[in-house]
């Protein structure tokens, strides 16, 4: 009975949680929304009005539909529901429509499959190890696990108040990694599986899923030293994880292939025509080099090394277009970020194969697997950091070198969101949500490790906090300036540049950490 008790405890405290993000996306719905709101308006009409046939060559609006066949089905899905709050939302011709029933309802759907999500979290904070006891339920590492999640400030902004569908896509990423630590491999591989066919930047983490599933499930047993046991390889586990990736696939891909439309829909998923960086520059290697060959640029125009003449006119005062012309430092092609990329994820998934520490070291991996990705990948756009953060919060929880890492990639990561708001309403709501989501992270995991080291050291305590007049020059001083006019983006320039070396140095830290592990014997065996 005293368990049951424990147990109702635990189910109450989770749900008021879950209950109490919900009723805040609530109040958000009315707040300002991006371009995307109009791209899965536009994914609504053409999945509801077209053939399967016509879904990936549609033009009428420059957003195209460009995500895998599954969330093309999901789109279709609720297509079907949108028709009762205002059909003419589903008229392919009526470009940015955005009547109150259609705000309405696009929102809604958002919070409505987050349940999705709360769901995943759920499942996660069962998988975190319970060896912290607390008496309060507020320093349980369960509790700060699910508000690190459910009260995600990146997830909160990205998707309630810019628009788009995060939260059931890492649901599903989140369950697949929770069934992976409860043993239940196959399941684990099924929803990722399926994640990959609903979005397919989830891509970037596929290594880890593959070696640690080859790894755990397709070899059964380990030697004592925590070695390989290769005679304990099994065919039958390596067969049944090959059929769940074909008839996903063949489910998500088929109907193209049969239709001879595998390399449209590809060159929808892949668009390598667009240039390295999106429109905001992501906080990655590419910020610093961009701005490295800015600064020669200046540098090489004032020492006469340069001819101004020759220079492109977007390379000086555009600042943040999509194709980014380099003037000093060599161009950058697909190619090179994809061998960069490559580079940077080996390490990890060596470690992950040759140091086995189970669901921990996987999940080491798949931080590092996003992170790497996110560093040097092909027009990574700002949000895709996300990607390292949610899973690092599961790490995060139970070791202090791990929650001080968590603690700068969050800082610099989310506020490098802060440029996709830009509109003045928006400004003390994402203040207030910053602040409030970072008071609580820095409050509740020094609490957890107070009989340990200090989370951070001097250095990165002030990096941390020089993002403050960071905000305030950018927010405040700058639009009050001269320069506005001539370098309009300088404020963006500032803020990915920075936060850049913040993710960079998490980045490399994490790595650091991730080589010089030693592990035990006992966490061989396992």
């Amino acid at each position: 009975s005293a368990g049951r008790a424990m147990a109702a405890g635990g189910r109450s405290w989770f749900r008021a949680l879950a209950l109490g993000v919900s009723f805040l996306k609530c109040l958000l719905i009315p707040a300002y929304y991006s371009t995307d709101f109009e791209v899965h308006r536009n994914w609504l009409a053409i999945t509801h009005n077209l053939p399967l046939s016509q879904w990936y060559y549609e033009a009428t609006s420059e957003w195209t539909l460009d995500y895998p066949p599954f969330f093309a089905w999901f789109e279709y899905a609720l297509s079907h529901v949108a028709k009762y709050f205002d059909p003419k939302m589903l008229v392919i011709e009526n470009l940015n429509y955005t009547s109150r029933a259609t705000v309405f309802f696009q929102r809604f759907s958002v919070i409505f499959t987050d349940i999705l999500f709360i769901y995943a979290v759920r499942e996660c904070c069962r998988c975190v190890n319970g060896k912290r006891a607390a008496k309060d339920v507020l320093e349980k590492p369960t509790f700060i696990l699910a508000v690190l999640l459910l009260w995600n400030f990146g997830l909160l902004i990205v998707d309630h108040i810019h628009f788009q569908y995060n939260g059931f896509l890492f649901g599903l990423m989140l369950l697949s990694v929770a069934r992976l630590c409860q043993k239940r491999y196959l399941e684990g591989a099924l929803l990722f599986a399926v994640l990959l066919h609903f979005k397919h930047i989830y891509v970037y983490v596929a290594p880890a899923y593959g070696i640690y599933l080859l790894r755990s499930y397709c070899f059964t047993a380990n030697n004592a030293d925590g070695s390989l046991k290769w005679r304990s390889f099994s065919f039958l586990h390596v067969t049944l994880l090959g059929l769940i990736v074909c008839l996903v696939s063949a489910l998500s891909m088929g109907p193209f292939i049969v239709l001879g439309q595998l390399p449209q829909v590809i060159s929808r998923l892949f668009p390598f025509k667009r240039g390295l960086c999106h429109a905001y520059w992501a906080p990655n290697f590419w910020a610093l080099y961009n701005a490295m060959d800015k600064a020669l640029t200046i540098f090489g125009v004032k020492c006469n090394f340069l001819d101004p003449t020759k220079i492109p006119k977007a390379s000086m005062t555009g600042g943040l277009v999509q194709e980014f012309q380099h003037t000093v430092l060599p161009s950058v092609t697909p190619l090179a970020t994809l061998i960069c990329t490559f580079i940077s994820i080996l390490p990890s998934v060596f470690c992950l194969w040759f140091k086995p520490q189970g669901p921990r070291g996987f999940l080491q991996c798949l931080v590092l697997c996003a992170l790497s990705s996110f560093m040097f990948g092909w027009h990574v756009h700002e949000k895709a950091i996300l990607l390292a953060i949610l899973p690092l919060s599961l790490l995060s929880v139970q070791r202090a070198k791990d929650a001080g890492i968590y603690l700068i990639l969050t800082t610099t990561g989310h506020f490098s969101l802060f440029p996709l708001l830009f509109t003045p309403p928006e400004l003390p709501i994402k203040i207030l949500l910053m602040l409030l989501f970072t008071v609580y992270s820095f409050s509740s995991l020094k609490s957890l490790f107070r009989r340990e080291r200090p989370l951070l050291n001097w250095l990165e305590t002030i990096y941390l906090i020089q993002l403050v007049p960071l905000e305030i020059f950018c927010e405040i001083i700058f639009p009050l300036t001269p320069w506005k006019q001539h370098f309009p983006f300088v404020p963006l320039l500032l803020t990915s540049v920075y936060c850049a070396l913040g993710v960079t140095y998490a980045w490399v830290k994490l790595y650091i950490s991730v080589l010089t592990e030693r592990i035990s014997v006992r966490q061989k065996a396992e």
